[in-house]
């Protein structure tokens, strides 16, 4: 797996509609780009000034929301991920249901 840097982190998209509320098959260019993921691995802070770490807001297991284009979109062994900077997370969604925690 990816070990992101600095305040940097790795988010796995929330699956994307395939299907409209009515019943309508979604070609890809009409669907929305995901906006919602949960973070996969995060590093370990921007280094500051005087040397230390400033500590980072989320954690492995989150649900976020960020920003449209605000992160690189990567894909591993079929799998889709975006790295973000942490100033491109925009809210964490403490209500939703990861993958990790049950």
């Amino acid at each position: 797996m990816l070990r992101p840097l600095a305040d940097r982190i790795v988010v796995k998209p929330a699956a994307q509609e395939e299907v409209t509320k009515g019943g309508i098959v979604l070609p890809d260019t009409a669907r929305k780009k995901p906006r919602e993921g949960e973070v996969i691995a995060v590093g370990p802070g921007k280094l500051l000034e005087n040397g230390q770490r400033a500590p980072m807001e989320v954690a492995v297991g989150d649900v976020v929301v960020y920003a449209e284009y605000g992160g690189t979109e990567i894909t591993i062994e079929d799998e889709d991920y975006v790295i973000l900077d942490e100033s491109s997370v925009l809210a964490v969604n403490p209500d939703a249901k990861s993958s990790k925690k049950k």
